[in-house]
Order: C-alpha cells, then structure tokens, then sequence
C-alpha cells in the first residue's frame, strides 16, 4: 500500500492539462488512506483550498459533511478509519469564469481500481456527488444525484449516495427535507456501525 500512496503522490499524468486551466496550477495529488479503513468516502476531487492545505474536506463542506457522519474531526482524519478516495485526486482547477473543472477521467482510469482492490476492510461506502456515483452504481446513478439520492434506500445497507455537501447545495437540502429527516438518522446509525 505504501508503494502505492508513494507513486501517487508522485502523479503528474494530468500536468499539461491544468497548466491550460484558468488557475494554471500545478498537479497535487490529495491521498487520504490506508488498507484498514473500515468506511469509503468516495467523492469528486479536492476544492482549492484542499489542495493548498494538502487535507482533504478541510472546507466547509467537510464541516458540514461530518455533521452528516455524526463524527468529529479527530475520527474523520483517522485513516485508519475513514478512506478518502476523490474521482481525482489533484484540484481540477477553474475556468475562466471561476466554476469549477470536471475530474479529469483518466485519474480514475489509472488509479481507482488500484485502491479499491486493497482496501479490503470497507464496511461502508459514501458516494459523495455524481461522479462516484456514476462510476460505483453505473446505470442506477444514470437518472442524476437527486435521484439516486432518493433511491438510497434501494442501493443497499453498505453504501448510501449523497449530494455535494457543498454551501452551493443549501437550497437543494432546503428542497428536499427528506434528506434531514430520514436519511441522516440512518447515515449516522451506518457509520457508528462500520466504525465499531
């Protein structure tokens, strides 16, 4: 696993193609793991300040996404517990107007199925927004992430879909009370129980 990480970290496969973003940064690759981790955040790709601090979620979505846990911060940078594994591991970068850029495919092409096939101890899967979902459930994701966000009951006991628990997304949990009243009761229920 530490080979891995090490050739990881070391990835410059996308250098050409964010020299041509707006921001014109340099690759960095954020990684979050180690083979004992019990639950699988599967999310996008780092934000700019992720990647200038080198943490994962160290925004305020990952506040917000440990509210959601029902986990603090000491848990949720353990490891050895929870599994950080973005669709790209480097910030995508802006565009001119500011949005952010799409994961670049091929840092899941590469280095996805390396990881998971040695992360032998998930009990639990988040997927994180639809990128993970679409690579994790494939045709069930198709429909977008409100959808598959209200199928989560469907998906099975050991992985649930969320929306972005970005501030963008305030008005979506505004218009999907659901969300509060019934899926985060269980997600936190999960989580406890993959963590024991």
């Amino acid at each position: 696993m530490e080979d891995l990480k090490a050739e990881l970290t070391a990835c410059t496969i996308c250098r050409a193609r964010f020299a041509a973003t707006h921001t014109a940064h340099r690759p960095n690759p954020v990684v979050w793991f180690n083979g004992s981790a019990r639950i699988l955040i599967a999310s996008q790709a780092p934000g700019l300040r992720v990647h200038r601090e080198n943490k994962p979620f160290w925004d305020r979505s990952g506040t917000r996404l440990r509210e959601w846990m029902g986990i603090d911060e000491a848990t949720f940078y353990d490891r050895d517990r929870v599994a950080i594994v973005p669709m790209a591991f480097c910030f995508p970068g802006y565009n001119a107007s500011g949005s952010d850029l799409p994961p670049p495919p091929v840092c899941a092409a590469t280095w996805r199925d390396r990881i998971m096939e040695r992360l032998e101890g998930i009990r639990l899967t988040l997927l994180i927004g639809g990128y993970a979902q679409k690579w994790h459930l494939g045709a069930d994701a198709r429909a977008g992430v409100t959808r598959t966000v209200m199928d989560w009951r469907s998906v099975g006991p050991d992985v649930m879909p969320l929306p972005h628990p970005s501030w963008r997304n305030t008005a979506w949990l505004g218009k999907n009370p659901w969300f509060e009243a019934e899926l985060l009761p269980t997600l936190r229920l999960r989580v406890k129980e993959a963590l024991t």
